[in-house]
């Protein structure tokens, strides 16, 4: 998995602006416990580069970024501190073509056309798209994207997200990743206030991956008997049956298989909006996936189960 890859699976970055580099560490360990395993820290203030030095020091597994890279002497000094990726407000030519030559990721922020296809002469596919509030939020990112969807352009929205919009970006096909401050207030940083810093990323992760219970599946042993318990199901509580080839259901909850399934006593399907994503946040979590089970419909995953039972129910995922 390459960094760029890796965001994409987080699907968020937060923005972090550092002015004591001593809260960097805690910050980076806030967001890991958040479910967030990505951060830019931005140049705009002079505890930036020393903040990255920390992160990568002490939390290995966090995907340090560095922001607002305004020169090649500003990207030479964030690599050499463990920047992993630059991320640009512009698109700086000069600064594209230092990382390219470097080998680092770098995405330069574009919201015109002409600034999207001198990425693409870069061979840049992942843009950064700021203010994104000021140029149109959503609308503007699916209005730029129509032009260049061929072209596999994608964008990373940052600057008036936040928890009360996130919804909007996410699931998008044209949407990376999704960026911004409010992951990692300054304010929090300010008052050592961590803990915020840790429920606002849970709230964001819970948005992101949109988590829900599905239905509920109980394994019977012969068409005739899932056939009677839908029956009984509909005869007590009302649910009425739909017979399908496989299974039949009471209701739209409750799913009733013809033959035995994995799971001892049947299977609990939970939705999810990105299968990837949630796969990636699982196996962060340690909870593995049992990709022998996976169903496709073309290249895209549309289920999976996970590898342990829960009180003798098998848990597949099912993306939206």
């Amino acid at each position: 998995m390459n960094v760029l890859e890796k965001i994409g699976l987080t699907g968020l970055v937060p923005v972090v602006v550092i002015d004591d580099s001593a809260n960097a560490e805690p910050a980076a360990e806030a967001l890991m416990k958040g479910g967030l395993d990505v951060m830019e820290i931005t140049m705009r203030t002079a505890a930036g580069l020393d903040a990255i030095r920390r992160v990568r020091a002490a939390c290995p597994d966090m995907l340090v970024g560095a922001g607002t890279v305004l020169s090649v002497d500003k990207a030479k000094e964030a690599v050499d501190a463990g920047a992993q990726f630059i991320v640009s407000p512009g698109l700086n030519p000069a600064v594209v073509e230092w990382c390219l030559s470097n080998g680092i990721p770098v995405t330069p922020g574009c919201i015109t056309p002409t600034e999207i296809e001198k990425a693409l002469s870069y061979g840049l596919k992942i843009l950064k798209f700021f203010p994104a509030d000021v140029y149109g939020g959503v609308k503007g990112c699916k209005a730029l994207f129509g032009p260049y969807k061929s072209e596999g352009v994608s964008f990373i929205p940052t600057g008036g997200v936040d928890l009360g919009n996130l919804k909007d970006y996410v699931g998008q096909p044209f949407i990376h990743a999704v960026g911004g401050g409010f992951l990692c207030r300054t304010d929090d940083l300010a008052a050592h206030n961590f803990e915020a810093i840790t429920t606002t990323a849970k709230k964001a992760v819970e948005i992101l991956l949109g988590f829900e219970f599905d239905h509920m599946g109980i394994n019977a042993d012969s068409p005739e008997k899932s056939e009677e318990t839908a029956g009984l199901f509909e005869k007590a509580f009302g649910f009425v049956p739909k017979f399908g080839n496989s299974s039949n259901f009471a209701g739209p909850s409750l799913e009733i298989t013809k033959f035995p399934g994995l799971g001892q006593n049947g299977h609990i399907a939970v939705k999810t909006n990105s299968m990837p994503r949630a796969i990636h946040y699982l196996s962060r979590r340690g909870v593995e996936v049992d990709m022998e089970t996976a169903k496709y419909k073309g290249d895209k995953m549309i289920a999976v189960y996970l590898k342990e039972e829960y009180a003798g129910f098998a848990v597949h995922l099912l993306e939206k």
